[in-house]
């Protein structure tokens, strides 16, 4: 079993920064991807962006330049570094892990979210 805690969301003004953190804990022998979505009222959920294990990453195109993604594969930890924030990346914003377990099994998991406001 995998569990994913995030940290860092809140109410910031246009312009500003906020950091999102992720962490994966449980039964966890490597994780392929690691990343954020985002889900904005009345929207489906996006991908923000991911990152895996060799550094590599994917930007949905409205955040690059302004987000950062960063990995910490010794600890399981994600990070996204938000600047330049505007009134429409307000959402939910959702860890997500491709986990694979001692037992090789892999599986996709979610974090419980964590709201972004981002006021004009």
């Amino acid at each position: 079993q995998v569990a994913l805690v995030e940290s860092g969301g809140g109410l910031v003004q246009a312009g500003g920064s906020l950091r999102l953190s992720c962490a994966a804990s449980g039964s966890i022998a490597a994780i392929s991807s690691m990343g954020w979505y985002r889900q904005a009222p009345g929207k489906e959920r996006e991908l923000a962006v991911l990152i895996r294990s060799d550094g590599s990453t994917n930007y949905a195109d409205s955040m690059k330049g302004r987000f950062t993604i960063s990995r910490d594969n010794a600890k399981n930890t994600v990070s996204l570094q938000m600047n330049s924030l505007k009134p429409e990346d307000t959402a939910v914003y959702y860890c997500n892990a491709d986990v694979t377990n001692y037992f090789g099994v892999r599986s996709n998991n979610w974090g419980q979210g964590t709201q972004v406001t981002v006021s004009s």
